[in-house]
């Protein structure tokens, strides 16, 4: 039996544990955030586990794991933040020929006639997203060039009292009424996809996120094979063997939007025949 240490114990942990449980590998939650570590007597022995699967979130506390554990992961640091990075991201797609949205990258702070002229760049409105983080978290749609500055300068407060370490954000055009898919990719094979989307209330109060985290519906769908390409070329690019890729459909056209290393698993119906088998040999490949 192969043992694997998961640094997060939510949807995904407890979907993971009895699939791969039948194919003979042992799934345990290895906490890395809200904790103590003694390390001079540490919670796990240097030869309990087999492998990691994602790199903690957290890079300093992921970082005491890690040296703890000393084992690979199934995404590596180095994974996680490539795909973190969202204007990082969108460069690397762009070169290799991957649509993506039009996008400005902001490194803050900037004289306040580049913010215009980023921001007249677009047919308004645009969106406004930090560089790095996740589920939506702080991402604005702007219609006017004063709601645009005002937004900069809130993120001008908090850049110059946190101590966040990225000062960058992005200026990406609006793809108005855009179908919104999480893509899978496991050790390049595409294995299936969602579509979320929003209750149609909400819908016709305005409101435009599709992030399951903010109350959109995920339902499993079959994706055309020029889509599947897409989202094997994103992974492959990016060299993240466990990737979720974020497309976004406006019509006939469509861009990768975003990609997330430490994608949560859905449930196993939404996704295509072998989808567990194809996990648990990217596990075995990936131990020590």
């Amino acid at each position: 039996m192969l043992n694997l240490a998961v640094a997060y114990r939510k949807e995904t942990f407890e979907r993971l544990r009895d699939p791969l449980a039948e194919r003979e590998i042992r799934v345990r939650h290895v906490p890395s955030e809200s904790r103590t570590f003694d390390l001079a007597d540490p919670p796990w022995g240097p030869d309990e586990f087999d492998a990691g699967f994602v790199y903690p979130s957290r890079m300093m506390e992921g970082g005491v794991v890690d040296g703890l554990l000393a084992v690979p992961w199934v995404n590596d640091r180095e994974a996680v933040l490539t795909s973190r990075n969202k204007g990082g991201v969108i460069a690397r797609l762009d070169r290799a020929g991957i649509p993506v949205p039009k996008t400005v990258v902001v490194s803050n702070p900037v004289e306040e006639a580049n913010l215009v002229d980023a921001f007249e760049a677009f047919d308004p409105p645009v969106v406004v997203k930090p560089n790095s983080t996740t589920r939506g978290t702080g991402i604005a749609k702007v219609d006017d060039v004063d709601s645009f500055l005002g937004v900069v300068d809130y993120l001008n407060l908090v850049h110059d009292y946190r101590a966040t370490g990225d000062k960058s954000f992005l200026v990406q055009e609006y793809l108005p009424a855009a179908v919104d898919y999480r893509a899978m990719v496991v050790d390049g094979e595409y294995v299936g996809a969602v579509e979320r989307r929003l209750p149609e209330d909400a819908l016709t109060a305005g409101r435009w996120k599709h992030n399951v985290h903010r109350g959109a519906e995920a339902r499993g769908v079959r994706l055309s094979e020029e889509f599947r390409d897409i989202a094997e070329r994103t992974a492959e690019t990016l060299g993240i063997p466990f990737c979720g890729v974020d497309l976004l459909v406006v019509g006939d056209r469509v861009v990768v939007n975003e990609t997330n290393a430490r994608p949560t698993i859905d449930a196993e119906t939404k996704y295509e025949n072998g989808f567990y088998d194809r996990l648990a040999e990217l596990v075995r490949t990936t131990r020590r």
